[in-house]
């Protein structure tokens, strides 16, 4: 029994057996197979498929470009038609009994290495060249390797060195019970995908493809951020009730979905649900909530292999407005630009994209996707109400020049004779600090504020919130973030302007009497989390999480503020709320 312990992103419990992806852009772990006769099948279908990719891809440079440019692919089908270098390969797997990929890999690393040491530097340059072709077989192998997800028997865990928006999005349509990634943070892509799949997940866990192998038994301890590789029967009973205890008590809190989320003292708080996909209202509804206070649109992209046309975005905006039934719809416009998928495809990748183009910056400096988007949501508002929010806004001049575009939109519409509601709010997403502390100044322009703690918490405290090496720096209970929650609103309040709070902290039921302390209404949370923080609401009263806010605020560091918040939890609800006890 091996327990690796991660960063927990998504609640519960899963058992079952593990596969394992690997990924070309990763070190490829050493496993031993049971068949190497089936490894070297793999092997021969990589090389061929490759020749064929060569072959076609000099083809195309002669017609297009000339012969000269076609030579450039010389080097690489020479490379594949030489028996020293795929006949090593073969006898490794045979001797070592390994999978193709890792005899791919060690391989050409040899290769790598000789073109490397060479003095002459007509060879040195072919380095290059060689993991160019390294990645070409590894994806052909690997891509076989993935696809076998989509003819897997049975429920698996899904293991891998990080995941794609894309891979985490079809397991909405295979048999994954849970799932564990070596990278990641706690409100990552894959994270978030997690929650609103309602799948047990860890990240961060640094090493565990290299250990685990297709087939071996799997923990995952979704609460606790653990992932256990073939456990002895008395875990395996241990997490079995445990398991059925926290659905047995899950089914309890399906009677609050016809109740108001009303403290004891008569204040009604709206919790609203995050979406990735119109398919998740389904659940917002079925737990009796408010209607969607986030749409994260760029989900649309990332999980696909096209921008979205303005059909497929008006397609989606208005399915989503049929399915709340006059209820709140808040759309995002993309988040973009720090994402893999943007800086894989960028001609000249940034160093530091979190500090880069994107976002709202993303959006403006590309217009015609932006006013795509625009378009197909201003054609949707024509079926019903919804609001619009503008992401990571730093400054007056970039709100303005989107509200502009958005106006400029409405005429273009307007003279084309399509119809659309001009009465559509427009708001925008308190993400970094400049934004908070300006919240004065940005509520004399805006409609309406959504605080987002994801990426305002990873701004204020200098902490890349997908880095699983400093996850412990990355803390909603630090006071400064606190303070500038508090900050805006404050601000929101001077100058009537609604606000509300949509990142992960939303969701955690420990900071829910914190915020409503802090003079907030409205939460935006992972669907599957409403009737927690409806238990937590109707529990309490204001001047209780009033006075637990004035507390907390005068502690001085983030370790202060969780022990405190945890032993209130514990005090309130000692029993904790299906699983999501403090502890």
């Amino acid at each position: 029994m091996q327990v690796f312990r991660g960063i927990p992103v998504s609640q519960g419990i899963a058992i079952g057996r593990a596969f394992v992806l690997d990924d070309v852009r990763q070190h490829i772990p050493r496993r031993t197979v049971a068949n190497p006769a089936g490894e070297l099948t793999r092997l021969e279908s990589a090389l061929t498929a490759s020749r064929a990719d060569l072959t076609r891809m000099r083809e195309q440079a002669e017609e297009e470009l000339g012969t000269e440019a076609a030579k450039i692919f010389a080097f690489h089908q020479g490379m594949l038609a030489d028996a020293s270098l795929t006949n090593p390969i073969r006898e490794r797997i045979e001797q070592d009994r390994v999978t193709a990929e890792y005899a791919v890999q060690e391989q050409f690393r040899i290769i790598a290495d000789m073109f490397g040491g060479m003095s002459d530097t007509a060879f040195r340059t072919k380095v290059d060249d060689v993991w160019d072709l390294h990645h070409r077989v590894l994806r052909h192998l690997i891509g076989e390797h993935d696809s076998q997800l989509d003819e897997m028997q049975g429920d698996v865990i899904v293991l891998a060195g990080d995941l794609t928006p894309s891979q985490t999005a079809a397991f909405r349509t295979k048999s994954v019970l849970g799932f564990g990634t070596d990278m990641g943070g706690k409100t990552s892509h894959t994270a978030i995908f997690a929650r609103a799949l309602g799948i047990p997940a860890v990240v961060g866990l640094e090493r565990i493809c290299e250990v685990a192998d297709d087939g071996d038994q799997l923990i995952v301890d979704g609460e606790r951020g653990v992932i256990i590789i073939d456990p002895d029967e008395d875990t395996l009973e241990e997490y079995r009730r445990h398991a059925k205890a926290a659905e047995a008590y899950a089914l309890t809190l399906t009677e609050l979905a016809d109740l108001d989320p009303v403290t004891t003292d008569g204040v009604r708080i709206e919790i609203m649900g995050n979406i990735e996909f119109p398919s998740e209202i389904e659940m917002i509804q079925r737990h009796g909530g408010d209607g969607v206070g986030l749409f994260r649109t760029e989900f649309l992209w990332l999980t696909s292999d096209h921008e979205p046309t303005e059909e497929e975005q008006y397609d989606y905006y208005r399915e989503c407005i049929e399915l709340v039934e006059g209820k709140a719809l808040t759309i995002r416009t993309f988040d973009l630009g720090a994402d893999k998928y943007t800086q894989e495809r960028a001609m000249n990748p940034e160093r530091n994209p979190f500090l880069g183009c994107r976002s709202i910056r993303y959006c403006l400096q590309n217009l015609g996707m932006f006013k795509r988007q625009l378009r197909a949501i201003l054609r949707a508002s024509a079926h019903g109400p919804l609001k619009v929010m503008f992401p990571l806004v730093t400054n007056t001049l970039e709100l303005r020049q989107a509200r502009m575009i958005f106006h400029d939109v409405m005429e273009d519409l307007e003279e084309e004779g399509i119809p659309f509601s001009r009465d559509i709010p427009i708001g925008m997403m308190v993400e970094v600090p400049s934004a908070a502390v300006m919240a004065a100044t940005f509520a004399k322009e805006v409609d309406f504020f959504s605080i987002g703690t994801n990426d305002l918490i990873q701004y204020t405290l200098a902490v890349d919130r997908t880095n699983e090496r400093v996850a412990s720096l990355y803390s909603s209970a630090h006071p400064a973030v606190i303070k500038l929650i508090k900050e805006v609103v404050r601000a929101s309040r001077r100058h009537g302007v609604e606000v509300s709070c949509c990142g992960e902290v939303a969701s955690d039921t420990d900071a829910t009497m914190l915020l409503i302390g802090l003079g907030l209404r409205r939460l935006s949370v992972t669907p599957a989390s409403i009737p927690y923080l409806k238990r937590v609401v109707r529990s309490t009263d204001i001047e209780t999480c009033e006075r637990l806010a004035r507390t907390v605020g005068s502690f001085d560091s983030e370790r202060q503020v969780t022990s405190y918040l945890r032993d209130q939890f514990k005090k309130h609800f000692p029993d904790g709320i299906g699983g999501r006890s403090a502890d």
